[in-house]
């Protein structure tokens, strides 16, 4: 198929010019180009100089079989943060190279579209449905267009307002547009939002707009207001790993200490929950820092021992 796709792109393709964008030798490219043909596919050979391989009749129909829409979704996996395998993004990003106009500036559109983010915020594992307005606000996206926006806060209020959708985003199980607004930029709940209503007009897009780079901006500063407390502790080098698996973004490794110990910073919510939090890391983990954090893991000791002996 990507050979076929190529011939649509493309008013004619020679043998070298097949094998250089399928990675592929030249005597590959002729077999495959000869296979078509015999195959019934509607390509022929033009020999001589400036010869090659082209549709019959210079056709440039969607020989694919796909449609605008089926193009957008089949590339939505093959963007910069997605969960898919390198191999499956690699091959995708050649095909969308020859995808015929529209298709290929919809399909570019859509691989810079979404964001997976597997972290989750919070502790639930209810799976969450798919939000209502999320093919909506993905094609608004994609085409580039404002929308009005009806969307209910965490309190119940009602509010409406026009944005320009720049990404998805998919955290966890929980789906957010990241959009650009009169405010500033903003980050909306996909299951909280109302109303979807395109505009029309076209989205105000900052140049140099990177959906990750801005994504993970936004959610650094979320896991700051989460968690605001800092401890400053130093981890045996056989622990980073199991603080890695047991933290998460909450950790911070710096660099090591005289002694081969590692030096880290761990965020939590307050002191009483991150002291017991870290209780059961005593093995490998010294809280350096702040004082009052210490003094709830020396209660927590003590209370262990009266209890256990």
């Amino acid at each position: 198929m990507a050979i076929v796709l190529l011939l649509q792109q493309h008013e004619q393709v020679t043998a070298a010019e097949v094998a250089r964008e399928l990675e592929v030798s030249e005597r590959t490219a002729r077999r495959d180009l000869g296979a078509l043909a015999v195959a019934g596919v509607p390509v022929y050979s033009v020999q001589g100089r400036g010869g090659g391989w082209r549709l019959v009749g210079g056709a440039r129909t969607d020989l694919s079989g796909l449609t605008a829409s089926e193009a957008r979704a089949l590339f939505l996996v093959a963007g910069p943060a997605s969960a898919t395998t390198p191999a499956v993004k690699a091959a995708l990003r050649k095909l969308v190279q020859a995808l015929p106009e529209p298709f290929r500036v919809q399909a570019n559109a859509a691989a810079s579209s979404l964001v997976v983010d597997p972290q989750r915020w919070g502790s639930s594992r209810i799976e969450r449905e798919t939000p209502r307005f999320l093919d909506e606000l993905q094609d608004a996206v994609i085409r580039g267009l404002q929308v009005r926006l009806g969307y209910v806060d965490r309190k119940g209020a009602q509010t409406e307002r026009t944005v320009h959708p720049l990404g998805l985003v998919a955290k966890g199980p929980t789906w957010y547009l990241v959009s650009d607004t009169d405010v500033g930029r903003r980050t909306f709940r996909i299951d909280r939002v109302s109303a979807v209503e395109p505009t029309g007009d076209p989205v105000h897009r900052p140049e140099g707009f990177d959906l990750a780079e801005s994504w993970r901006e936004i959610a650094d500063e979320v896991d700051r207001r989460r968690t605001p407390l800092e401890v400053q502790a130093v981890c045996a080098a056989d622990g980073i790993g199991l603080l890695r698996m047991t933290l998460g973004d909450r950790l911070v490794v710096g660099g090591s200490t005289p002694d081969g110990r590692i030096e880290v910073v761990i965020r939590g919510h307050n002191e009483y929950a991150l002291a017991g939090e870290l209780a059961g890391l005593v093995e490998w983990l010294e809280v350096t820092g702040p004082p009052d954090v210490r003094d709830h893991l020396t209660s927590i000791g003590k209370a262990l021992v009266e209890r256990y002996g």
